[in-house]
């Protein structure tokens, strides 16, 4: 199912990884295609409020926690600026779908990163 809010259509995930060369594109791309399926998901399911969308990003947030084994074996890492990239894409999507009192912290609690 294509994505279909503006807000999210015009936006680049994952930008700041893309253009610096410790982040390998390939893996890049692999946590792209996971913000991208929360999109999806949030499209299809639409949550009533904070606790379905946090539902939703924690499931994401796990799948990242299994991509950062990864990007270690390539020798990167989930460090400061990819940490904060991906949270801040958890943010942006859930702004675009109205959730602008979701906590950044909360989207992403199960993190290990």
């Amino acid at each position: 199912m294509p994505i279909s809010n503006p807000g999210i259509t015009g936006h680049a995930f994952l930008a700041v990884l893309y253009k610096d060369g410790y982040f390998p594109d390939h893996l890049v791309d692999r946590g792209r295609a996971i913000l991208v399926r929360l999109c999806e998901r949030i499209e299809a399911d639409r949550p009533a409020g904070l606790p379905a969308l946090y539902a939703l990003t924690h499931a994401a947030t796990e799948e990242f926690n299994a991509l950062e084994a990864e990007f270690e074996a390539a020798g990167s890492e989930f460090e400061t600026v990819a940490r904060e990239e991906i949270a801040g894409d958890f943010w942006i999507v859930a702004r675009a779908y109205g959730f602008e009192d979701a906590d950044v912290e909360e989207l992403i609690a199960p993190r290990e990163w």
